[in-house]
């Protein structure tokens, strides 16, 4: 419906008409008939608290309910003295809607603000612990649904299934199980996936030592005392490595950092010898100068070493493409 102009009047007794027609179809609950009549008044900028719960509770009954939380987000963000009558509207709707983290999130930064009133505070707890347990429910219906979806996955090896599924594992919090720290030994897991698995078990803070078995390396590591990937030793060195490469030719710099990126990538928790550091970073730039063609043929600084990783970084590149997309 279109908004009038401010300077438009609505006449006092109208005004009242529009007020009592829209009351009483709310509560015959003729709530289309109610919507017209609150949006004509909040057209005339008449917006009153009652007004504003009047239409979102029209919006709520007839199932629009994104437009519902639209609004109350837009409500919310004034904090007038209504301000926890909407917001207890706005958790009503997040549970009515399954939103239980977002729920608890917003309780949450509510709770954190110090401010709110002891009467509220009852009401808001019991929507916070009703939204726990129902989140809790999800996640073990969730995690059982991909568990037995990834165990399909490794029966028929679909590699980029299994990544496709580990990560939703992760992105759901569920602590990974005892089945599945056993596929990091298993050689038919693709060394993508074992990485996957490996920082999920790190972002569950794992304090116990794991068999890795992964590009013909077996290794026992405790996730939570393994560096990040991104901040592994070897990655560090090498960036230093390139620092003046950096300066002189970023787009060049920014190839090779997403080869490295890559290449750690696929080995990680693995960490190449110290001593080949130096060969890594020249491999690198040999593969980013042919990549943007400018290899230059009679270049003499190859060695064995060197070739050895030019082979290895673009393998791992081609194994990381194949389950990753990007």
């Amino acid at each position: 419906m279109e908004h009038h102009t401010s300077n438009v009047i609505l006449f006092p007794k109208w005004k009242s008409v529009l007020e009592e027609e829209s009351l009483q179809a709310l509560k015959e609950k003729r709530y289309e008939q109610a919507l017209i009549k609150l949006d004509e008044l909040i057209s005339y900028q008449v917006d009153s608290h009652e007004v504003m719960v009047g239409k979102l509770i029209c919006l709520m009954e007839l199932e629009r309910e994104n437009e519902a939380q639209e609004i109350c987000e837009s409500l919310l963000q004034d904090r007038d003295q209504h301000y926890y009558h909407y917001l207890h509207v706005y958790l009503t709707l997040l549970f009515q809607t399954n939103q239980y983290q977002l729920l608890m999130e917003q309780v949450e930064d509510e709770y954190a603000s110090g401010k709110t009133p002891i009467e509220m505070k009852e009401q808001f707890d019991q929507l916070y612990n009703m939204s726990k347990k129902m989140q809790l429910d999800v996640t073990i219906d969730r995690s059982t649904t991909y568990m037995n979806e990834l165990e399909q996955a490794v029966v028929h090896k679909n590699h980029a299934e299994q990544w496709r599924i580990i990560d939703k594992l992760r992105n759901i919090d569920m602590q990974p199980s005892e089945k599945v720290i056993i596929y990091l030994a298993d050689e038919e897991i693709h060394p993508v996936n074992k990485t996957a698995l490996f920082c999920w078990l790190q972002q569950s803070e794992l304090d116990t030592a794991v068999t890795i078995n992964k590009l013909g390396h077996t290794v026992n590591v405790v996730p939570i005392d393994t560096e990040q990937m991104l901040e592994q030793t070897f990655m560090r060195e090498i960036v230093l490595l390139l620092r003046d490469l950096e300066q002189q030719n970023p787009s060049m710099f920014q190839l090779i950092n997403k080869l490295l990126y890559r290449y750690a990538y696929v080995r990680y928790p693995l960490s190449p010898p110290p001593e080949d550091i130096e060969h890594i970073a020249n491999a690198l730039i040999m593969i980013g100068k042919e990549y943007v063609s400018i290899h230059n043929l009679l270049e003499t600084d190859k060695n064995d070493r060197v070739n050895k990783y030019i082979e290895e970084i673009k393998f791992f590149e081609a194994l990381y493409l194949s389950i990753i997309e990007e």
